[in-house]
């Protein structure tokens, strides 16, 4: 079965990579004015701390947004493209290391790219000032699931590695929405993780399942994106290729840091971004008004 997984993920990351460079090299005259620099690093940065369980999603908008690498209405596709390699290899390493049972892993990684293709689609439509709101309050959820898990709020948790009957089927809608929610930029790891917890799952099982779900929820999402035009090539592109270098530095070389402290630094990132993101969205509401009036 892990073979299987194997073979799907390796088509997934040729798919995604062929349709990926063709829009690249199509569009290469007509890139953005983002930094090869800056959002090299963020790409590195917040890929080697995912790997080390932070999440990249709420960091990564954050830091895009401090140093105004692309427009808010682009940093969804922006953020679920550059991530989409990186997440693969992070799948890879880990479902072949912890056991999961099958069919449990299975049915919640595809019911997780079904959400997200259906996520897809409908983010890479809003307007501007609707994924300001939308990423304002995604920002928000993200940074609360990241204060219960600070705070030892989420509990629970056993020895099981599979699910069966009514608990299968709870997980299975769960990760629908939640890979739906990914890509509006709610970061699938908290969540998923309280989601294994709470039906008396093997906390080790959230790491294949969660880096699981996003590896085949990301490139069929992140492709709807790509042809959708929805999303920053260069910067997207930038934050791949190390962010794939910081996931092999973080598995195999530093594998474990003291974390607590960049923990709550991020939530109070988070939570300011999220502000932004809300006034912004909000002003802009008001002026639509405003301008409707006249």
């Amino acid at each position: 079965m892990v073979a299987f997984i194997w073979i799907s993920l390796a088509i997934l990351t040729v798919w995604f990579t062929l349709v990926l460079t063709r829009d690249f090299l199509r569009h290469k005259k007509r890139l953005e004015p983002s930094s090869w620099r800056k959002t090299s690093v963020i790409g590195f940065v917040v890929n080697f701390f995912d790997v080390l369980g932070i999440g990249a999603f709420a960091p990564q908008t954050a830091l895009l947004k401090f140093t105004k690498q692309t427009e808010d209405k682009l940093i969804p596709g922006t953020m679920n493209v550059a991530n989409t390699l990186p997440v693969l290899l992070q799948a890879l390493i880990f479902i072949t290391i912890i056991e999961v049972e099958p069919k449990t892993l299975i049915l919640m990684l595809v019911s997780a790219a079904i959400g997200a293709i259906v996520g897809a689609g409908v983010i890479s439509k809003l307007s501007e000032r609707k994924i300001r709101l939308t990423m304002g309050f995604a920002l928000l959820i993200t940074a609360g699931f990241m204060l219960a898990r600070n705070l030892d709020w989420i509990q629970g948790g056993g020895e099981a590695i599979g699910l069966e009957g009514g608990k299968l089927l709870i997980a299975i809608v769960a990760n629908f929405f939640l890979g739906a929610l990914m890509t509006a930029g709610i970061g699938l790891y908290a969540p998923c993780m309280a989601l294994v917890f709470a039906l008396g799952m093997s906390p080790q099982v959230a790491f294949p399942i969660m880096m699981g779900s996003c590896a085949f929820l990301m490139p069929p999402a992140s492709i709807r994106f790509i042809r959708e035009g929805a999303y920053n090539r260069k910067a997207a592109v930038a934050m791949a290729i190390p962010g794939v270098v910081a996931v092999l530095i973080a598995a195999f070389i530093v594998k474990s840091l003291p974390l607590d402290i960049l923990r709550w630094l991020v939530i109070v990132v988070i939570l300011y971004t999220s502000t932004v993101m809300l006034r912004a969205g909000l002003v802009q509401k008001e002026l639509s008004m405003d301008l409707e009036k006249k």
